[in-house]
């Protein structure tokens, strides 16, 4: 076996936290998540209604907004310190979204329900502003590049940083005298580096997308599943097929790669992809008779169109590009995009995943973490995708260092050398949720079943339903639970329909003070 994938310099690191003295050194990192489902109608097809307007404006709402189409809203937390806080905030977003949704449910699942081809997918709307109106095109440009149906597909995304008396503590272990924004930028890629070397573990653990409607892939006949005969398409191994070849692994971006080695390496890369033509872009147009078609034709839009299963992150200030905002202050959180929206959750997510992703996030910046090289790099992007689509095969070998890796053994070394971040996790609450969380997904790698993709086919296998059958049945019980929950508290329920009022005032003054063409708005958004 390879010996280059967990080394002591990790254990001498996390022993250094342990005698730091500060022994609640993780306690207090800021996690927030973004949550997308797709608005469908009884009848289990995607809504063509417009996003709802007793849930404010999607362009200008802080937490209820839309990702690529029209019915596919996204809500977004802000960040708390405990999980249980996040999952209550969350839970209580779903309870408002769910008073004005009338007679249509929240799908369930990350894989699309029955679609009828990429017409059937309405692209977002954000109103006459500039900023609306550029929104909107980039999704434009999307359906011309990638396809609707790609964009159809739902996703739960992790942000995290760690506490502020996390760094000095760090600095000290690794004998670094600066600890300012370069240390705490540089630790997170690290993190980034790691999650690409390791975090394929995310997949066979919490990936819960091993089928799909046949509508999802009609026309295509290479997509190497086995047709069930009741309309749904199984890999049969596979874990997480949203984030395999068949989902957000774009073949059109295969030709050129972000280095995360380094903050610098980041931004060149990501500058690059935005500012280089594409011939194939180039000719489906840009403007054409009068009509945007896509923001340029480069190889990316924009730095979102770059499909990154981790990115690194920081606020950005109103119009402020996201690179910009990196290269101004340096890195501030990570965004974990890796986990499919679990129908076994009513909002897709549960505590236990959440905080597995907290101490995985610690243990990929505490282990050592050397540049990625171009060769490395093809491994390691063939790793996540031989666990989305093979997870569960019987003694499945990844790569790494040109080498075979037993993917269960490799499994089984970073999950014991998470035991440590875990515990540092449950300082002073005797219940210990972070190591019950670990012990949880250890029990994974023991018994395959036990896994979310296994169980979820071992339910369409038991009931006899489809995958879409499943998904309906599954979103109209949680619109049942969601409807029958008790009222919310008056200060969250004031506080959203604040936030609704706000919203629709704020699109209003941004449509009001168009005075600048499109035209030139966006060639100096684009110059920034």
């Amino acid at each position: 076996m390879p010996s280059r994938r967990i080394d002591r310099r990790y254990e001498q690191r996390l022993a250094g936290l342990i005698n730091s003295g500060e022994r609640g050194v993780l306690l207090g990192g800021q996690k927030g998540v973004e949550k997308e489902s797709l608005r469908v109608s009884l009848d289990g097809l995607i809504s063509t209604r417009e996003h709802p307007r007793l849930l404010g404006s999607a362009l200008t709402h802080p937490h209820l907004t839309t990702d690529y189409s029209e019915a596919l809203i996204e809500l977004v937390t802000p960040t708390f310190t405990t999980s249980w806080e996040l999952l209550q905030y969350l839970t209580d977003l779903h309870q408002f979204v769910y008073r004005h949704l009338d007679d249509e449910l929240l799908w369930s699942a990350s894989m699309p329900c029955r679609l009828k081809g990429d017409a059937s997918i309405p692209i977002a709307q954000y109103g006459s502003s500039n900023i609306g109106r550029m929104k909107t095109i980039y999704r434009n440009g999307l359906s011309l590049r990638y396809g609707r149906i790609m964009q159809a597909i739902s996703g739960v995304h992790f942000n995290y940083s760690f506490p502020a008396q996390f760094w000095p503590v760090l600095g000290d272990v690794l004998k670094r005298s600066d600890m300012g924004q370069d240390f705490i930028s540089e630790t997170y890629f690290s993190l980034l580096r790691n999650y690409h070397r390791h975090g394929w573990i995310i997949h066979y653990l919490f990936g819960v997308s091993p089928a799909v409607c046949r509508s999802f892939v009609d026309g295509h006949e290479d997509h190497g599943l086995t047709d069930d005969g009741r309309g749904t398409l199984i890999g049969a191994y596979a874990t997480s097929l949203r984030m395999s070849d068949l989902g957000y692994r774009n073949k059109q971006q295969a030709d050129f790669s972000i280095s995360v080695n380094s903050l610098d390496h980041y931004l060149r890369d990501m500058a690059n992809a935005v500012s280089t033509p594409s011939a194939e872009y180039e000719r489906l147009g840009v403007r054409v008779d009068g009509e945007w078609r896509q923001l340029n034709a480069n190889r990316l839009q924009i730095e979102n169109e770059y499909y990154a299963f981790i990115r690194p992150k920081r606020v950005a200030r109103s119009g402020e590009r996201p690179t910009k905002a990196l290269r101004r202050s340096g890195v501030e959180y990570v965004e974990m995009r890796s986990l499919d929206v679990s129908p076994l959750d009513p909002v897709g997510v549960n505590q236990n995943k959440l905080r597995f992703l907290e101490s995985f996030a610690a243990f990929c910046a505490l282990a050592p973490s050397d540049p990625i090289t171009s060769d490395e790099q093809r491994e390691l992007d063939g790793n996540h995708v031989a666990v989305a689509r093979r997870g569960r095969e019987p003694g499945l070998q990844l790569r790494l260092g040109g080498r075979g890796a037993d993917m269960l053994t490799w499994a089984q070394e970073i999950l014991e050398s998470m035991q440590g971040t875990c515990e540092l996790l449950d300082h002073d609450n005797p219940k210990k949720p972070y190591t019950e969380a670990l012990a949880l997904q250890k029990q994974k790698l023991l018994d395959v079943s036990a896994t979310p993709s296994a169980r979820i086919l071992k339910e369409m296998t038991d009931t006899g339903e489809s995958f879409f059958d499943l998904g309906m049945r599954l979103s109209t019980a949680y619109k049942s639970y969601f409807t029958e929950l008790t009222d919310l508290d008056g200060s969250r329920l004031s506080a959203f329909a604040a936030e609704v009022d706000e919203s629709v005032e704020d699109q209003a003054r941004l449509e009001s003070a168009n005075a600048e063409p499109f035209a030139e708005y966006l060639h100096k958004y684009l110059a920034k």
